[in-house]
C-alpha cells in the first residue's frame, strides 16, 4: 500500500502533473475514435471511482476528499471526465456520418415532444430530484462555515473558493494587477469576442470535431488543461504554505522547500555575463522588454507570414490580430508555470520602481 501511495505522490509532483494533463489532451484529440468508445469512458469513471474510493482508506487524503469544501470539486472532476468523454464521441459519430454523407444526429433526431407537457413535466421531475439531493446534501454534509475573521488567526492555507483557485494559482506566476485584474479581464473579453472572431457556421447545433479542430482543441486546452486542472491543483495539491503536497501526504506546516526565485535580469547580466545589475530600470531589463514586445507583436506578424497564414486569409487583419493576441495570452500561463519550474524565474520584465512586473 506505501508503494502505491508513494507511486501516486510522486505523479502528484505539479510538472509531472501538469505534463500529463497536456499529453493526456493530446491523446484525446489524436486517438479520438478509440476514446469515444464505452469501454474508455465508462473505464475512466472506474478508475476514478477506484482512485478516490482507495484515497478514503487513507487518513490524509481522506481529510482532503471528505472536507465539505472539497466534495464538490470531487463532483465535478467526474462530470468534466463524463461530458468531455460524451461530447468527443457525440462528435466522432457525428463525423462518421457526415463523411458518410448523411444527417447529424440531431438533425436526424424523430423523438422531439411538445413543450407542453412533456418536457414541463421533465424539468419538473429534474427539479424535484436536484431539490431531494441538495436537502440530502446539507443534512449528510456540515456546511463549510468557520470562525469569523480574525487577523490573529489566518488559516493555513488559505485558500479561495474553487472556483477562483485558479486565479490563486495564477497569482503564483503574475503579478497581482496580471493574474487579478488583466488576464481575467482578458478571459472575459475574450469569451464575449468568440462569435466576432469565429464567424465559421459548421458545428452550431451540433457535435463535431473535424469541422472545427483548431477551435475545439484550444477551447479544451484552456478549459480542461488551463483552468480546471488548476483548480484540481489547488484544492489537492496545495497545502500549507502554499506548497505542493501529494494526496498522501501528511500537510506539515513546518516544510520549507528551499526556493531562489530570480529575475531574466539576473539569469542574463549576473549569471550569462557575470556583470553586476545596471542600476537604471532600463538597460537592466532591456531584455526582458525586448522579449515581451517580441512576444506581443512580433510574434503575431511572423506567424500571420509564416504558420498561420491560412486562419489569418481567412479572418482578416482585425479578427486575426485579435484572436492571436487572446490565444498568446492564454499561452503565456504555461509558459510563466513552466519557467518557473524549471528555472526558478519570477519575472520576465522586474520594475520595481514603477510597480510594473511581467
Amino acid at each position: 500500500m506505501d508503494a502505491i501511495k508513494g507511486f501516486i505522490d510522486l505523479f502528484a509532483d505539479p510538472r509531472l502533473f501538469f505534463a500529463m494533463t497536456v499529453v493526456a489532451l493530446m491523446l484525446i484529440v489524436w486517438k479520438r475514435e478509440a476514446f469515444a468508445s464505452n469501454s474508455w469512458g465508462w473505464g475512466l469513471m472506474a478508475f476514478l471511482a477506484v482512485l478516490f474510493g482507495f484515497g478514503l482508506t487513507d487518513e490524509n487524503f481522506n481529510l482532503i476528499l471528505t472536507k465539505p469544501d472539497n466534495v464538490p470539486i470531487v463532483a465535478l472532476i467526474f462530470l468534466l471526465i463524463f461530458f468531455t468523454w460524451f461530447s468527443m464521441r457525440e462528435a466522432v459519430v457525428n463525423d462518421r456520418r457526415l463523411a458518410a454523407g448523411e444527417p447529424t444526429v440531431e438533425e436526424d433526431e424523430e423523438d422531439r415532444v411538445w413543450t407542453w407537457p412533456d418536457l414541463v413535466y421533465t424539468e419538473l421531475i429534474a427539479m424535484v430530484v436536484v431539490t431531494v439531493v441538495l436537502i440530502v446534501w446539507s443534512i449528510v454534509l456540515e456546511a463549510p462555515l468557520e470562525q469569523p475573521a480574525n487577523n490573529a488567526n489566518t488559516p493555513n492555507p488559505s485558500k479561495a473558493p474553487w472556483y477562483f483557485l485558479g486565479l490563486q494559482e495564477m497569482l503564483v506566476y503574475f503579478d497581482p494587477w496580471l493574474a487579478g485584474v488583466v488576464l481575467p479581464s482578458l478571459i472575459i473579453v475574450g469569451l464575449m469576442a468568440i462569435p466576432y472572431i469565429d464567424k465559421n457556421p459548421k458545428g452550431n447545433g451540433y457535435y463535431t470535431f473535424n469541422e472545427r479542430k483548431a477551435e475545439v482543441t484550444i477551447f479544451l486546452f484552456g478549459f480542461v488543461v488551463l483552468w480546471s486542472s488548476l483548480i484540481v491543483l489547488g484544492t489537492f495539491l496545495r497545502g500549507p504554505n502554499w506548497n505542493f503536497f501529494g494526496p498522501f501526504e501528511y500537510w506539515d506546516i513546518h516544510k520549507l522547500e528551499a526556493l531562489t526565485n530570480v529575475q531574466l535580469s539576473e539569469l542574463i547580466w549576473v549569471q550569462a555575463f557575470g556583470m553586476a545589475l545596471p542600476e537604471h530600470w532600463l538597460p537592466r531589463e532591456i531584455f526582458g522588454i525586448i522579449l515581451t514586445v517580441a512576444y506581443v507583436a512580433v510574434l503575431p506578424v511572423a506567424l500571420a507570414k509564416k504558420g498561420l497564414t491560412k486562419y489569418y486569409e481567412k479572418l482578416g487583419p482585425a479578427r486575426y490580430y485579435v484572436a492571436v493576441l487572446l490565444f498568446l495570452s492564454m499561452l503565456s500561463l504555461p509558459v510563466k508555470m513552466l519557467t518557473r519550474w524549471l528555472f526558478n524565474l519570477k519575472y520576465v520584465v522586474s520594475i520595481p520602481e514603477f510597480f510594473f512586473n511581467i
